[in-house]
């Protein structure tokens, strides 16, 4: 009995480990941690690349435009940009869409004036673990996530503005 036991255990425990290891890979990087480098085609037809902005509080907002609440958040994010660019603030949306058409026609209505980034591969949000829609992290200017928020609810604005605020008096 215990010869055949073995054999289901170590299976049992094989399926555990994939489990677990895939739930650590899908978590977004914990406050503390370098943020992961990457580089994309912004809207402007530019690549962006994160590690270029060192030196500057980066917000990086992954949204879709099937989100209803990156709808409702993407104009507020705006205002903050507006705010702090000139003082060393930089706001990243990366757009998860399959099609990037999709994305093009929710960013007409908005008017936005911040970088856009297209990652229709989803490349970067599996890179960040990204889990949920919008997702955001606040990056220090030493490319370190200082704060991560999952989804959005009325009022995080305010979170973002007073975390923004925060890490450039640093």
């Amino acid at each position: 009995m215990r010869a055949r036991m073995r054999p289901v255990t170590v299976l049992l425990a094989l399926a555990v480990l994939t489990v677990v290891g895939r739930g650590a890979a899908a978590a977004l990087p914990a406050a503390g941690v370098a943020a992961p480098n990457f580089a994309l085609k912004s809207d402007s037809g530019r690549n962006v690349r994160l590690s270029e902005l060192r030196g500057q509080v980066v917000l990086i907002n992954f949204w879709a435009s099937w989100c209803g609440p990156c709808r409702q958040e993407l104009p507020l994010l705006n205002k903050i940009y507006g705010q702090y660019r000139a003082a060393g603030f930089m706001l990243l949306a990366v757009n998860v869409d399959d099609n990037r058409k999709d994305a093009e026609a929710m960013l007409k209505q908005l008017g936005l004036r911040f970088p856009i980034l297209f990652d229709g591969s989803k490349n970067v949000a599996k890179l960040y673990g990204v889990d949920t829609m919008p997702a955001t992290l606040v990056i220090d200017r030493d490319g370190r996530v200082r704060y991560v928020h999952r989804g959005y609810y009325s009022g995080y604005e305010q979170k973002y503005d007073q975390q923004v605020r925060e890490l450039l008096k640093e």
